[in-house]
């Protein structure tokens, strides 16, 4: 017998001091937050049943798994004030400095390492010695990638004349040769974009690389969570929400929200409808276009239009400590980049290994018996230790819509935090932050939703929540 619907809660206090966010990622969590700072009564509803989207960790066997590595880097100045307002930044913390180890396994052994550095000098000197020394190039191509850089600085990434050119066209109207393409533009570009330069829209590299490499000396510092993401994402943002007097309810997934005769909204999930002042839709594009009011974005028909990209995830436990370092990135070999996720995930004996495989079209469906067949081979190539340890577990993630894909001409899909219908705004790492689909796009638009509704509700902005935008 099914559960009578529970009526529509009553509404108290000052009109306009009410808000419900739809969805429990990091766009959702931080929308309620920066509103619930500002004095709003805020409710989240998530559907699933705990918080953090796509950044989430489970439980296999005694091993606390994340569903793929998320990395984040000194720039990101939103996803670092949200640690800060979780209480999470010694938990995720930065390197010192930049450096990243790059394996050529098509080398022989002994000169297969290579590194990206940086040094304490003014940009762009800071990377002069690294891509100076940087083995896996020639001398030609080194002298070139620096010129493509140069180049590359002088781009507006908001012109969007970029966002209708493929970066890798440009790059090689810039000299860059498949190798340089390969050995570095990609390297970067394919775990930040989740597609390689020939399928990247030109205005998001251009971001990307101008933001990360060009910008500050130490803006591209690697930071990533030495606990399981859903320490951070699910336990310790679900603490923030309460004290921050945020009602948040899991297993709440909203079916319709309509807006009502006297300018509010009600928005509905299985039992309940709650009414409120403004709602904040933080949810994926076609998701968003589904539970859209007629007449709130002028084409939502171009939500569908915004395409996704996979992410698979390898992981790997071996009986021994095989590894030495973090991580590394390979070239040479399918293998993109490799983690040590042993301490994270409470393995107490051998080591944990993570392997991130971006923009993974050819990968994703495949079987795990036939992954477990290419990847493992691929690691005892990488990784001389592998070739002797016996691999206790092997099992696959896969996420079909991880991102967006930042196709040419997706900037124009993108729509703003604000619609046509008062009091509904949209967050989300698709939605237009300017950023491709990070865990800072997620945060900043989740900040954008929250700045627009406080607006129309009259609520006053809270300087805190903005920091980061002096700090960028």
């Amino acid at each position: 017998m099914s559960e009578a619907p529970r009526p529509a809660r009553a509404h108290t206090g000052d009109t306009g001091r009410d808000a419900v966010v739809v969805g429990g990622g990091l766009a959702g969590v931080t929308a309620a937050l920066a509103l619930a700072d500002a004095g709003v009564r805020v409710t989240l509803l998530e559907g699933r049943p705990r918080l953090g989207g796509l950044a989430f960790s489970f439980q296999r066997g005694d091993l606390t798994v994340d569903n793929g590595q998320h990395v984040y880097l000194r720039c990101c100045t939103a996803y670092r004030w949200f640690l800060d307002r979780i209480e999470g930044t010694a938990l995720a913390p930065l390197q010192n400095r930049l450096d990243v180890p790059v394996v050529d396994v098509d080398k022989p052994e002994g000169r297969r390492l290579g590194r990206l550095r940086r040094d304490p000098l003014p940009v762009p000197l800071h990377l002069g010695r690294s891509l100076a020394a940087y083995p896996h190039l020639s001398l030609a191509e080194r002298a070139s990638v620096g010129r493509a850089a140069l180049a590359l600085k002088g781009l507006d990434p908001t012109d969007p004349a970029l966002d209708d050119q493929d970066f890798g066209t440009w790059l090689a109207r810039h000299g860059q040769s498949a190798r340089a393409i390969e050995a570095l533009w990609d390297l970067v570009g394919v775990a930040t974009l989740n597609a390689v330069a020939g399928d990247a829209s030109l205005g998001l590299a251009a971001m990307v690389f101008k933001t990360g490499l060009l910008s500050e000396p130490g803006a591209a510092d690697i930071g990533w969570a030495h606990v399981p993401l859903g320490e951070l994402h699910d336990r310790l943002a679900r603490k923030a929400l309460e004290s921050a007097g945020v009602r948040t309810e899991v297993r709440a997934r909203v079916t319709s929200l309509s807006r009502n005769a006297d300018g509010r909204w009600s928005v509905r999930i299985p039992g309940e409808t709650i009414d409120t002042d403004a709602v904040v839709l933080a949810v994926p594009q076609r998701e968003t276009h589904d539970l859209l009011p007629p007449g709130a974005l002028d084409d939502p028909e171009r939500l569908l239009r915004i395409g996704t990209a996979p992410i698979l995830n390898v992981h790997v436990v071996y009986d021994r400590p095989v590894l030495a370092r973090p991580f590394l990135t390979a070239l040479g070999t399918p293998v993109q980049w490799v983690f040590d996720r042993t301490a994270a995930s409470g393995l107490r004996e051998g080591q944990y290994l993570a392997l991130s495989q971006s923009a993974a079209h050819d990968d994703i469906d495949a079987p795990v018996a036939e992954l477990r067949e290419r990847y493992l081979p691929e690691l005892e190539r990488l990784i001389p230790g592998a070739r002797t340890a016996r691999v206790r577990d092997f099992f696959v993630t896969r996420e079909r819509t991880a991102t967006f894909a930042p196709t040419p001409g997706v900037g124009r899909l993108r729509p703003g935090a604000r619609t046509k219908a008062p009091g509904l705004y949209l967050a989300g790492a698709w939605t237009a932050t300017g950023w491709p689909a990070t865990m800072e796009s997620a945060v900043r638009s989740g900040v954008s939703a929250a700045d627009a509704a406080l607006g129309a509700l009259g609520r006053p902005r809270p300087r805190h929540l903005f920091q980061f935008e002096e700090a960028a």
